[in-house]
């Protein structure tokens, strides 16, 4: 494998992972941030208030998500073994 084949495998596995993982952080910052305005109006400041309902909205995530997610792993690691069964390399 020349350099640049690694470092293409390594982009592209980063990229996967990022776009896999965003729907995650952005379903517990918007809930998070949901919470923390709702907390400032209320002038009620418990830590433990946006624990829950962010566990919630990224398990919710999860449950919505998985066959998306699990398709595009499983479409990286198809087309990586394609290529190494193909040249030798990715």
């Amino acid at each position: 494998m020349t350099i640049e084949q690694v470092s293409a495998v390594l982009q592209e596995t980063i990229r996967i992972s990022l776009v896999v993982s965003a729907p995650f952080l952005v379903a517990a910052v918007s809930v998070g941030l949901v919470i923390s305005i709702l907390q400032a109006a209320t002038s009620v400041n418990e830590q433990t208030l946006t624990f829950v309902p962010k566990i919630v909205a990224v398990l919710g995530t999860f449950t919505v998500l998985f066959p998306w997610m699990m398709g595009t792993i499983i479409d990286f690691g198809v087309r990586l073994m394609d290529s190494i069964a193909m040249r030798g390399g990715p």
